[in-house]
């Protein structure tokens, strides 16, 4: 699918793309609303239903993405309560070998995540993926998410890229479409975001359902041999 002579560049996502998304949606879903229900005094459903306006407003901005944001706005210490649960963040099957064999054929390799500091410091401790990176860059150090074409406008000008020759894997459909318009030649979807949902119906891009389906056959092929 991928001609990789064509690529020098490969940009990726973190949250649902090398990491299990189960993680986040568990935390957002479940452990922030309890939290907040045990104080106010309600229910899991409930707390739910009163979070939805309120994450809804903020979603596609880089508060979406603040912990320091939320915990004010919900009186948590929203980065302790990613501690208690760190246990849960997994990394998706094959990525760390994709990462490896990426690096083998030369290609330069960069974590674009939306992730606040905290969390990617946290998530990196956690996993021992960093050192498989050239660089990692969090759209909080830019000022702007993913979700905004200035985003990546902003990325080249601190980690220079040909985006006639970069890859970018990403589960985001909006952060997808911002690369898209900005000129990212090979923008790639995840199908299955976390492991604990089904794998997802997607059209507008390539959603890789294999981190291997994207390596060269004589790269898999010396794999098997060996």
């Amino acid at each position: 699918m991928i001609n990789w002579t064509q690529i020098e560049t490969v940009l990726l996502d973190m949250d649902g793309t090398l990491l299990d998304l189960h993680f986040d949606d568990h935390f957002w879903q479940v452990q922030v609303p309890t939290r907040f229900g045990e104080r106010a005094g309600l229910g899991l459903s409930d707390a739910l239903a009163a979070l939805a306006p309120v994450f809804k407003a903020r979603e596609g901005t880089l508060d979406w993405y603040c912990l320091d944001f939320w915990s004010r706005e919900l009186g948590l210490d929203i980065a302790a309560l990613k501690r208690e649960t760190a246990h849960m963040i997994a990394v998706r099957h094959g990525a760390t070998e994709f990462l490896q064999t990426v690096r083998l054929l030369g290609k330069r390799q960069i974590l674009v995540t939306n992730a606040h500091p905290a969390a990617l410091a946290l998530k990196m401790e956690r996993t021992g993926l960093a050192p498989l990176f050239d660089a990692i860059v969090s759209s909080h150090a830019l000022g702007m998410p993913k979700e905004d074409v200035a985003f990546w406008q902003a990325l080249q000008k601190v980690q220079p890229f040909n985006s006639a020759h970069t890859l970018l894997l990403d589960d985001s459909l909006p952060v997808l479409r911002s690369a898209r318009a900005f000129g990212i030649a090979f923008p790639i979807s995840i199908a299955q975001p976390s492991s604990k949902k089904p794998a997802r119906m997607i059209d507008e891009f390539h959603a890789l359902n294999a981190f291997s389906d994207l390596l060269p056959a004589h790269v898999l092929s010396a794999g098997a041999a060996d």
